[in-house]
């Protein structure tokens, strides 16, 4: 059995002409419909006139009255007119003046039968049922004699029936027109979106970088270019932030995993060695457990940065209270002198010695203390005051100490550190625009914001471009420069440009070799 719906036509094409041309049709027939009616009516009215106004022949009720009236020529009426008469008694007579073919009107043989109104035209059928219907008009007599005046109405249904063959070929012709010419017609007009549907075949088969055409975008096929479009491109970001992040996420797997790698070796082999050599010497026995101690004090403090990253990347900032940038970074001045007495670290104003008025130093700028201060404020005669931001204080404070054993571990011994706190305007030399040697981590600063600023200036020997556009990346290493040093995770800066970015904020790097370097925070002010 088959199914109702294959019957549908399944085409947007298709069903436009199919509607259309029923609409088309439609609108014919009714015309058509509505001029046969009208037609037929003022025909028909024309023989009601006729009937109206048939005057009898002279004499014809006394021929009548004297039985004579079959004597009278058939052509004595003019035309198709047919005139019968009822006897005074109600009977239909015999005798009739007009032709006698064709066929008359069917009329009952009794007067009282006769459901005629005088003066009021009928329609009745051809006597016998055979031939076109007949229109009548009765009328009285003298002497009680009813006639009835008739007229065939063939002309009026030959005339009728030639319209209505008329209109069923207009209506052939219109309906197969429509449907050849509005095929051509939605073809051209729905061209455009034969061209969105083509171009999502070709996405859809994998051409992902393929734009819808959009020919006009004040039509309905325009704008739905507009937005696929629009569509198309949210999805590619998307796509590419996926593959994105994919990425960064197996670099960052295989980056923890040799991180790990390396002090979980040290361990299992410092174990397997106590294992294996129970019997010997209590020096070397403490030197495995030392080894063992340090490298997972190594591995967790790996494991809580890690953990550290991943909470900042995905959870916002919750803590938010005022500040005291000032405070922080005497704080942290004084417990990175404590780890190394052999730098030289002081805390000044933004504009002290070293810096433009409205700027932060950069890298052919001296840090500003003199080799006589050693872990102490120096303001170079300035004020030092209190500079507000709003955020986490402990993840903060964290932020400097990275920077202060960032700078320590990177710069030989009795180095120049000096730490710059205050107030500017974002722009310029102070965060927000780019300029070369200059690298950062979190969106810029709005051009002229009020931002707070802690810069961490060193004299050391700088660093080179190809690890300054890597220094905020995880797990990157430039080298320490104590050579007895072992090197860190290299998760330290990516740490506090992560905290940066959860306050909202911005790090960045002014540095180049042999210019020492300039690490600057940036922090929108409290409104």
């Amino acid at each position: 059995m088959s199914r109702p719906g294959r019957l549908r036509p399944r085409s947007l094409r298709s069903r436009l002409v199919l509607i259309a041309g029923l609409l088309a049709t439609g609108a014919v027939a009714l015309c058509q419909l509505a001029g046969l009616v009208v037609l037929r009516s003022w025909l028909t009215d024309q023989v009601d006139e006729r009937l109206a106004g048939f005057r009898p022949p002279p004499g014809m009720y006394e021929d009548l009255a004297d039985g004579s009236l079959s004597h009278r020529a058939p052509d004595v009426l003019p035309s198709d007119y047919r005139v019968f008469f009822y006897s005074p008694r109600g009977d239909l007579l015999k005798d009739a003046l007009g032709r006698t073919s064709p066929a008359g009107p069917t009329l009952p043989d009794r007067s009282a039968d006769l459901e005629l109104s005088d003066g009021r035209p009928a329609t009745v059928p051809a006597d016998g049922g055979d031939g076109a219907d007949w229109r009548v008009l009765a009328s009285s007599g003298p002497g009680q004699v009813r006639s009835v005046v008739a007229l065939p109405l063939d002309t009026v249904d030959g005339a009728t029936a030639k319209l209505l063959w008329f209109g069923v070929g207009l209506g052939t012709l219109a309906a197969g027109g429509v449907v050849l010419l509005g095929n051509a017609a939605v073809r051209l007009g729905l061209r455009p979106l034969t061209r969105v549907e083509r171009t999502a075949e070709h996405i859809t088969a994998g051409d992902l970088e393929l734009n819808v055409p959009v020919a006009d975008a004040d039509t309905e096929v325009g704008r739905l270019g507009l937005a696929l479009n629009t569509m198309l491109d949210r999805l590619r970001s998307a796509l590419r932030r996926a593959e994105d992040s994919e990425r960064r996420m197996r670099r960052f797997m295989a980056d923890a995993g040799h991180e790990l790698r390396t002090p979980l070796t040290a361990i299992q082999g410092f174990a397997e060695l106590l294992v294996d050599q129970p019997g010997m010497t209590g020096g070397r026995r403490r030197e495995a457990h030392s080894r063992i101690v340090h490298n997972a004090d190594r591995m967790s403090r790996l494991v809580d940065d890690l953990f550290l990253l991943a909470k900042l990347g995905h959870a916002p900032v919750r803590r938010r209270e005022r500040v005291d940038l000032l405070s922080l970074c005497a704080d942290a001045i004084a417990g990175t002198a404590v780890r190394h007495p052999d730098r030289h670290i002081g805390l000044q104003p933004l504009g002290g010695p070293g810096t433009g008025a409205d700027s932060g130093p950069g890298p052919d700028h001296g840090p500003g203390p003199g080799p006589d201060h050693d872990h102490e404020e120096d303001d170079g005669g300035q004020d030092l005051d209190v500079v507000e931001a709003l955020g986490d204080g402990h993840q903060l404070a964290q932020i400097l100490g990275n920077l202060l054993s960032n700078a320590c571990a990177h710069t030989p011994a009795g180095s120049r550190v000096v730490v710059r706190v205050g107030a500017a305007r974002a722009g310029g030399e102070t965060g927000g625009t780019d300029r070369p040697g200059r690298v950062g981590a979190g969106r810029p600063m709005p051009y002229g914001a009020a931002v707070c600023v802690v810069e961490v200036a060193d004299d050391g020997p700088g660093i080179a471009p190809d690890d300054a556009r890597h220094v905020f990346s995880r797990f990157y290493r430039a080298g320490p420069r104590d050579p007895d040093r072992v090197a860190g995770s290299g998760l330290g800066l990516a740490i506090a440009s992560a905290i940066a970015e959860a306050h909202d904020g911005r790090l960045e790097l002014d540095g180049r070799p042999g210019g020492g370097c300039v690490f600057r925070l940036l922090l929108p002010a409290v409104g």
